[in-house]
């Protein structure tokens, strides 16, 4: 017997996608030879409910959603007339789509139920951003100040360094001097390009160049320049319809912070130093002073307890790190390992951020599918209105990425795209962060040339190039990419020097300074009108969409607002485009 469905098509399940809190949803199955059928719902507890025999070969069922944001989940049985059972559920890869039989338990199809009241910023849905490694952008002056144990290039296009130099591990200490007046001086060359979010990679004190060591979450790294100029910087980026968006580091601290002070440089009693210091419950010592709980074991990354009482009130209160910043003019938060923050956490920091402005956003560094991440045991769901607006779309990158070198086809590409318009509530899916490069991989034009020497020792990766060859075609690709993620819904973003050419190897060499002066001149016109069609276009930003397989090497994407209203409803012009994408 021949079972069928498909999770795609609204014949088969109506509405589509995921669901509001209270509604119900129509289930269809095709299954020619039955003579019963039965749905099997688990809503937090398992339901059979026998499906009605509506025609020949066609057994439908209703479900009702519960009124709690809860991950739903389906499959079917069915029973031919001498009472042998079969079962499909969802495609055992971990995406959606059409249904496989199966002789034991299948795999269920997910409805995602989130919270009706759930909105996230109309900005994220029509916006174009652009990530910012502060100390490579671009140096306003003379560095602004100097510190031991540092290297500092004298020549804007030095390659980064490895340090101690020559060697293959980085305590990433060597700078170049970019800083925040350098990003307000370029506010304009920004502007031209079409962008409209800027997201700085950490700004706060720390001791390395990535500052992902945070040493005091309440000071402008001196480097960079002080608090004032990220105010400055704010307010002149405002001017010109430019957000900014911090990075919030807040499953970790710096050991060498004001926090934990384990050298002794700051003027606090740190966690390392006494027992009886105001942080010392922000941490977790094994052996005290020496052995302590660390991100990924790196002991220069002290882990925060983020269930700490103390801890929490200094992020969320009034005042606290989390409002503070919004208050003085910037626009949210890009959470780092977000999915190594507790839910709680998560729950109190949004609501933290939404107290100081309901316009501000949450968007979290989530590498899985955000709606079924297993994290620390436990499967989590970030996209049901309690915890993030969206997060950053690696899913979609891999899979992008994996077409244009070739590895997938179209129809694969278009699976994983449907698969997430499925499982996030649209207020989450048109926030998602779409990205091609960031500074934790290789340079994007090398990914999609497929050399990014990573068979080599990091030392000797420096200051490695494509072929002019190779370059070109890999560039032609990245244009193409590009073109997709501004077809997409989801808010497209750039890492600063891609639309310029920038090459590189993984980091540091991912993280080189922007080339003034050298740029790819004819790459970034061809980015700027994509990105410009797409600022210019209601539709791209939050019309429907629709996807269509030419062949394995080419899909067609259509976004259309109709009726005067686009998906959250509001008053549209009414519009429609086909863009075409061909590797």
């Amino acid at each position: 017997m021949h079972l069928y469905h498909d999770s795609f098509s609204a014949q088969y399940r109506y509405p589509l996608g995921a669901l509001p809190c209270g509604a119900k949803v129509t289930l269809r199955l095709k299954a020619p030879y039955a003579a019963s059928a039965s749905l099997r719902f688990y809503d937090g507890s398992e339901k059979w409910i026998p499906m009605t025999h509506e025609k020949k070969g066609w057994f439908t069922a209703q479900a009702e959603i519960p009124r709690v944001p809860i991950l739903c989940w389906y499959d079917f049985r069915a029973e031919d007339h001498r009472g042998v059972s079969y079962a499909i559920g969802a495609p055992e890869d971990g995406l959606s789509g059409e249904g496989v039989m199966t002789n034991g338990l299948p795999r269920a199809w997910q409805i995602t139920v989130y919270d009706p009241a759930y909105t996230t910023p109309d900005w994220m849905h029509t916006g174009i951003m652009y990530q910012i490694f502060p100390d490579r952008f671009y140096k306003k002056g003379d560095f602004l100040q100097q510190r031991e144990e540092c290297y500092y290039h004298q020549d804007w296009n030095d390659d980064p360094i490895l340090m101690p130099e020559g060697g293959d591990d980085n305590c990433a200490r060597d700078f170049f001097g970019g800083n925040l007046k350098g990003i307000e001086e370029k506010l304009p060359y920004l502007a031209e390009l079409g962008v409209t979010v800027l997201y700085l990679n950490p700004v706060f004190q720390a001791r390395s160049n990535h500052r992902y060591d945070t040493a005091d979450y309440e000071k402008i790294d001196p480097l960079l320049g002080e608090n004032e100029d990220l105010k400055s910087l704010c307010e002149a980026a405002k001017a010109r319809g430019i957000r900014v968006m911090l990075d919030g580091v807040f499953s970790h601290t710096g050991e060498d912070s004001v926090y934990f002070n384990r050298y002794g440089r700051f003027p606090s009693v740190g966690a390392c130093q006494s027992t009886h210091s105001p942080y010392c419950p922000w941490y977790s010592f094994s052996r005290y002073p020496d052995l302590y709980d660390s991100w990924w074991g790196f002991h220069t990354l002290p882990a925060v307890n983020k269930s700490c009482a103390s801890y929490q009130q200094f992020m969320f209160q009034p005042g606290g790190v989390v409002r503070q910043w919004i208050h003085r003019g910037t626009s949210g938060w890009r959470l780092d390992v977000a999915d190594e923050l507790t839910m709680d956490f998560l729950r109190k920091l949004r609501k933290a951020a939404k107290a100081e402005n309901p316009d501000a956003v949450v968007l979290g560094e989530v590498w899985e599918d955000a709606s079924h991440k297993v994290a620390y045991g436990e499967m989590r769901c970030y996209c049901q209105g309690d915890t993030l607006d969206s997060v950053m779309n690696y899913p979609l990158r891999e899979a992008a990425i994996d077409f244009f070198t070739g590895k997938i086809t179209a129809g694969a590409l278009k699976r994983l795209i449907q698969c997430q318009k499925e499982n996030y509530p649209v207020p989450f899916y048109y926030s998602l962060m779409n990205l091609a490069g960031s500074h934790d991989r290789a340079r994007i034009i090398n990914v999609l040339a497929g050399k990014t020497w990573e068979n080599l020792a990091p030392k000797d990766r420096r200051g490695r190039q494509l072929s002019r060859a190779e370059y070109n075609k890999a560039a032609a690709k990245f244009v193409e990419l590009t073109r997709l993620l501004c077809a997409l819904p989801g808010i497209p973003c750039i890492y600063y020097g891609d639309e310029a050419g920038m090459q590189g190897s993984s980091d540091p060499y991912c993280r080189g300074t922007f080339p003034w002066g050298r740029e790819n001149k004819d790459l970034q016109a061809k980015i700027k009108e994509i990105l410009w069609q797409r600022r210019n276009s209601p539709a791209l930003q939050t019309g429907d969409m629709s996807i269509e397989v030419i062949d394995e090497d080419t899909l067609l994407i259509q976004r259309q607002i109709t009726g005067g209203k686009d998906v959250f409803g509001n008053k549209a012009k009414n519009e429609r485009i086909t863009i075409e994408i061909k590797r």
